[in-house]
């Protein structure tokens, strides 16, 4: 039987609880998860970042602490201690599931002391330009993890490991800094967003430091043989130089001799950027495709006058398909967040439908979309609001018609303003397999669409149940499928239903 379509979920979100239960949580879920159709978790960063329990993952303190050392005024992470994250990744695996740990290589937060660096401050919006001389000022840049002790490993961190800060401790002073040292200058090959996108946040590792590339090298060594994970989901890559990426993961897949799947975090609505990085980087990693997102959202938002035959355009699931790991929504476009970008409730089940009932593309289904999420948190107005999340309608049954049914060659129709579909034909090595998509974001449509031959006189019905006729298969292997205003159908054969 042909392999099972592969599908991710990223199993968190940015309002997560800080209870310490999520590691524990996958260990329980795994078995469901995998029988409902996933194939693989990508799990949030698993160290101790710089706010203790409170840190989402993304301010980086001590990459070795798993949650097994008092730092931070903790001993575990926002998700949980070291030993049940090994055990949540080994249950995965018993259950055929991949893990992909969230890696951040771009930055360090919380440092442990901070010492006098010559530096110079620059434009927030223009990183090239200078608004102020050298000058010393004291960074936090000392990191030495007192409370690991040199377990796992003695490297620490200095002013030299780092290229830029955000914050003068002597005159209290939040702003872009540039320190003085190897190069003097930001690392080339990043986003010319602002100028130079080399800076982001927080200390800012300098990977020209031949020294500070060789500690990551020995990290993920350390990581892949601890952790037995078996991919990466890489954070803020358009902040690293390109080529820092293509020898950092030719060491990782040398190391373990595998391949190490690795996802790529490239916000950007500019596919032509997109295609540039898998180009410099020599087709190493995956993308998340942000340009499909956001055809979904602005579908979303249009009420029903948005042109679908365009919902693929200037998308790397389009153009790029096996480099592109396709998605409705992640912790940075839920709402209250800094990519805010929601996909409006009722176009997610036609927007999922699309990534994981096609041929093309690497579909991550989001946490919220799948269990819900409630939260409380001050929007960019500065005003509080409280937000609902409700699990998307059909995902269980969008899930498990891309694990039994959403196989063979696909045929496309793409071609009205609201109402469009695709087929796919099924594989002999799954009987049953094979399904038509119809959707509308306005009225009621129909459309005639080809299945093949093999499925002349069934009978198909809407896996979905929102549309109750039948539609039979004419000999000549076509159908003529129906949905409803503002919704998608999907058809299978009606013995399966």
């Amino acid at each position: 039987m042909q392999n099972q379509n592969g599908t991710m979920m990223q199993y968190f979100h940015w309002y997560y609880p800080n209870n310490g239960r999520l590691w524990n949580q996958v260990k329980d879920e795994a078995k469901s998860l995998s029988e409902k159709g996933l194939t693989a978790l990508w799990l949030p960063p698993a160290y101790k970042g710089q706010a203790g329990i409170w840190d989402v993952g993304y301010g980086v303190y001590d990459m070795y602490d798993l949650g097994e050392f008092e730092q931070k005024g903790t001993i575990r992470t926002k998700y949980g201690y070291k030993d049940q994250y090994l055990e949540a990744v080994n249950k995965c695996h018993e259950n055929g599931i991949q893990v992909y740990a969230d890696v951040v290589l771009n930055h360090r937060g919380g440092a442990d002391d901070c010492e006098w660096i010559e530096a110079l401050k620059v434009d927030w919006n223009n990183r090239n330009r200078e608004v102020e001389d050298y000058r010393w000022i004291r960074a936090y840049t000392n990191f030495f993890f007192p409370g690991r002790n040199n377990k796992y490993s003695s490297y620490t961190w200095n002013g030299i490991c780092f290229d830029g800060v955000d914050y003068d401790a002597d005159r209290s002073e939040v702003a872009c800094f540039k320190l003085k040292g190897r190069g003097s200058n930001w690392e080339w090959e990043v986003s010319n967003e602002h100028g130079n996108y080399d800076y982001l946040m927080f200390a800012d590792l300098d990977l020209k430091n031949p020294g500070v590339v060789e500690e990551t090298k020995r990290w993920v060594e350390w990581y892949l043989d601890f952790t037995k994970v078996d991919g990466f989901r890489l954070d803020a890559i358009k902040h690293i130089r390109y080529s820092f990426f293509r020898d950092w993961l030719d060491h990782a897949r040398w190391y373990t001799s595998k391949n190490v799947f690795t996802v790529g975090e490239y916000w950007t609505y500019d596919v032509e950027a997109l295609h540039g990085y898998i180009q410099k980087t020599a087709g190493k990693m995956s993308l998340f495709d942000a340009p499909l997102h956001n055809n979904f959202h602005q579908a979303s938002k249009s009420g029903g006058y948005y042109d679908m035959r365009r919902i693929l355009d200037n998308t790397l699931m389009k153009d790029q398909p096996t480099h592109a790991v396709t998605l409705v929504e992640n912790h940075d476009t839920q709402p209250l967040q800094a990519l805010e970008s929601p996909v409006d409730w009722w176009f997610k089940p036609l927007a999922y439908a699309v990534i994981l009932l096609r041929e093309q593309g690497y579909p991550c289904v989001f946490y919220p979309d799948y269990y819900g999420a409630s939260y409380r948190d001050k929007g960019k107005d500065g005003n509080e609001y409280d937000i609902n999340l409700v699990p998307v309608k059909h995902l269980d049954k969008l899930l498990y018609a891309r694990k039994e049914f959403a196989y063979g060659y696909q045929h496309d129709y793409l071609d009205h303003w609201d109402v469009i579909g695709w087929t796919r034909q099924g594989i002999p090595e799954r009987p049953g397999s094979g399904l038509a998509v119809l959707m509308s974001d306005g009225s009621a449509g129909n459309k005639w669409m080809y299945i093949g031959t093999e499925h002349a006189g069934k009978k198909f019905r809407d896996y979905l149940g929102n549309v109750y006729q039948q539609v039979e298969i004419n000999e000549d292997g076509w159908g003529n499928f129906l949905c409803n205003g503002g919704s998608v159908s999907v058809w299978i054969n009606g013995t399966h239903v």
